[in-house]
């Protein structure tokens, strides 16, 4: 038996927990075999919503060989060519060291 996936463990866990209190809260409930009947009905539900939740779909064989056959795409990355770096001066870069504030 496959492992179940984490949406159905979610979405099972979650239909236990809300129709168990949903049922408690309806049926008001007061004694033990009442309470463990209704315990057992809501894991009951929330299995059933837990397997029927679809799970990964097996992909049939004759769509995996029509993968396999189509090649992939080839990615092609075009890159600029380097640029020569030149020295220009910036704007007030001629002023002298010694002119600045303090």
């Amino acid at each position: 038996m496959p492992r179940p996936t984490a949406a159905q463990l979610a979405y099972g866990s979650a239909t236990v927990v809300c129709s168990t209190m949903v049922m408690l809260v309806l049926s008001q409930t007061r004694s033990v075999a009442g309470i463990a009947s209704i315990a057992l009905a809501g894991l009951a539900l929330g299995l059933f919503v837990a397997v029927t939740v679809s799970g990964p779909r097996a992909v049939p064989a004759a769509a995996r060989r029509a993968v396999d056959r189509t090649p992939a795409p080839r990615r092609t990355v075009s890159v600029p060519a380097p640029r020569e770096h030149t020295a220009r001066p910036r704007a007030g870069a001629g002023a002298s060291p010694s002119s600045g504030h303090r």
